[in-house]
């Protein structure tokens, strides 16, 4: 909105104080993580406050952890301060008009939205619980059916497919490198470049980078016969879904630990964000050798907005944490960073930058698998992992909880810098 109004004074020629600023992105970036930390950090307070005296708070399981007991009470449904965090400097600052920004936007409400109504649910299952006198036992019906949040998941997933298959204005550009004449250039895009003029075309299929490849690129269409190639967009769409939806779980089962969600969620995010960088600036995609994805610029902005909410959440939500983020706030996280994943084209690229998620969400599955196969062909079910997901494991081995939290951190960091150099490394 208020890029908006700074382009219309341009366009009148009317001259305002600072408004050249605007046109800066970097500005911009830096302008919407400051605001998104003042949104969580001064409302993040008043919400809190507010959540505590509608008794919005979270019921814990009996499960003999250290500290559960004082997490009893603590309010939920914190998600909401950091949709709020994202959405207010995105609005504010993004040129909406952008299809990258109301692709996002969407995603995040509607991945919000879906949260929020699993949370209120739950919150209403304990209020009626203890009107009827009934002892409350928080269990996995309480809030939305497991399979309808999949669906809303399976939703964004085709959204977000289409989108990026068939918009015109979300496709990468591919340099031609042979010999073009100047009669030829028709339906070429034409850069200068250091005094070197360069020829993009526009690629019309679904393109991701991929590691550790000499071409540092990998065509979907490859994967079917030539027959059937002209339906890669099906594929293509399962694909997203699949992510997707593994991506938001995995964020969801992740947040466990006070700050553990939030905190890899932002390293994730400044990690998306060099990538963004790198594919939206064209200098730089040809030094690295890797695909140019215009219009990326303002997608920064988004993800700026992103990592101000999530390092201003841990202001109230490191440990101790005084709030929650609920999966108002885990389902969403999850779900856009894996939409940002594919907008920059490094979906394949996730199992290393999301590798807490992906841990966490494979610890899971084989303690369920194993305790089911031993079940079945001994008549007792015995466990991997002393508890699933993971960092219950590392808890029951007596581990703090704020050091599991910090060393998952630094994990992800390092998955961060693994991914980054994974550009450079074929």
């Amino acid at each position: 909105m208020l890029y908006s109004l700074f382009e219309w004074f341009k366009q009148t020629g009317v001259k305002i104080p600072g408004g050249t600023l605007f046109q800066f992105i970097t500005f911009r970036v830096m302008l919407a993580v400051l605001l998104s930390l003042a949104v969580t950090m001064i409302y993040g307070k008043r919400l809190i406050n507010y959540l505590r005296r509608k008794q919005i708070g979270e019921s814990v399981r009996e499960l003999g952890l250290a500290g559960e007991q004082q997490k009893k009470g603590t309010p939920t449904m914190g998600g909401i301060i950091i949709i709020l965090a994202i959405l207010m400097p995105t609005l504010l600052l993004a040129n909406l008009n952008k299809a990258y920004i109301r692709l996002m936007i969407f995603s995040t409400v509607w991945l919000g939205v879906i949260g929020f109504i699993d949370d209120y649910l739950k919150l209403r299952a304990k209020r009626i619980a203890q009107q009827q006198g009934i002892a409350y036992k928080k269990g996995d019906k309480d809030g939305l059916a497991g399979w309808f949040k999949i669906l809303g998941q399976v939703v964004l997933g085709v959204v977000v497919a289409l989108t990026l298959y068939f918009n015109s204005n979300t496709k990468v550009w591919r340099e031609y490198v042979g010999d073009v004449k100047p009669q030829d250039t028709t339906g070429f895009k034409v850069v200068e470049l250091d005094g070197k003029r360069h020829y993009f075309a526009t690629a019309n299929e679904p393109i991701a980078t991929i590691p550790f490849v000499k071409n540092h690129e990998f065509n979907y269409s490859k994967l079917l016969p030539h027959s059937l190639r002209s339906v890669t967009w099906v594929l293509y769409v399962i694909i997203v879904i699949f992510i997707i939806t593994a991506v938001s779980n995995g964020a969801n089962i992740t947040d466990g630990l006070d700050g553990l969600a939030t905190g890899v969620s932002a390293v994730i995010g400044a990690c998306l964000g060099i990538f963004a960088y790198a594919s939206g600036n064209i200098r730089f995609a040809e030094y690295l050798n890797i695909m140019y994805i215009p219009n990326l610029g303002e997608l920064s902005i988004f993800i700026g907005a992103m990592i101000g909410a999530c390092v201003g959440f841990l202001w109230y939500n490191a440990y101790p944490a005084q709030v929650f983020m609920g999966d108002t706030g885990s389902l969403m996280l999850g779900g856009i960073i894996a939409a940002l994943a594919f907008i920059v084209r490094k979906e394949l690229l996730i199992p290393i930058f999301c590798g807490v998620f992906l841990v966490e969400n494979i610890s899971v599955v084989i303690q369920v698998a194993y305790f089911k196969y031993t079940k079945k062909k001994f008549g007792e079910g015995r466990r991997v992992f002393l508890m699933s997901p993971l960092h219950h494991h590392y808890q029951k081995l007596g581990y703090n909880e704020s050091k599991i939290v910090t060393r998952f951190w630094i994990v992800t960091i390092m998955c961060m810098m693994l991914a980054i150099v994974t550009l450079k490394i074929r």
